[in-house]
């Protein structure tokens, strides 16, 4: 039997060689498979990894600071969480004039001095250094009432940081805290 050409050009899909070759097939549908599945795995890697929380974020999920370095009278601002905060070692005029506001008939956000400090720890008060109102920070030892001032809208605090004057609806944010030692203290 021979093959003549135009017999080939007739039937150009027959196979002269028999049966097609089975791993070959099997080869190809593997390696497809394959590639594809990667492809896949390329483009949902990124969408499962961004889930994760960033490095940076949980390295500050608490913060510890020696509040020896800080003299009476004087403030510190730190950043904890990506937000300032204040660490003020009060006076005792600054404590005795707290107090005395405790019942006071101005207080927005009514709350005690002694609930905004640690018990045995009335001359450090920590606090978040973000007006309640929008967010900006206040400045220290402006304002009527010797505490903070808050520089865009005119919010004032007391020496609690307490809102007393102005469109801020609440006192600065007290945060988590504790004292882990006798001049270390840890921030959430």
């Amino acid at each position: 039997m021979s093959i003549k050409v135009a017999d080939i050009l007739a039937h150009p899909t027959s196979n002269t060689e028999g049966p097609a070759d089975p791993g070959r097939r099997d080869f190809i549908h593997i390696a497809a498979t394959t590639v594809a599945l990667g492809g896949i795995a390329a483009v949902a890697w990124p969408l499962v990894d961004q889930m994760n929380p960033a490095a940076d974020t949980l390295a500050v999920a608490s913060i510890e600071f020696d509040i020896a370095k800080v003299a009476l009278g004087q403030q510190v601002e730190i950043i904890w969480r990506k937000q300032p905060v204040f660490i003020r070692h009060r006076t005792p005029a600054e404590i005795a004039k707290a107090v005395a506001a405790d019942h006071a008939s101005d207080l927005k956000d009514p709350e005690l001095d002694s609930q905004r400090v640690k018990p045995g720890h009335a001359e450090w008060l920590i606090v978040l250094a973000s007006c309640t109102h929008l967010g900006c920070v206040p400045t220290f030892a402006q304002g009527e009432y010797g505490g903070w001032l808050c520089p865009c809208h005119g919010s004032q605090y007391d020496t609690s940081a307490r809102i007393r004057k102005g469109p801020a609806p609440k006192n600065l944010v007290v945060p988590e805290y504790a004292f882990i030692g006798p001049t270390k203290v840890k921030i959430g």
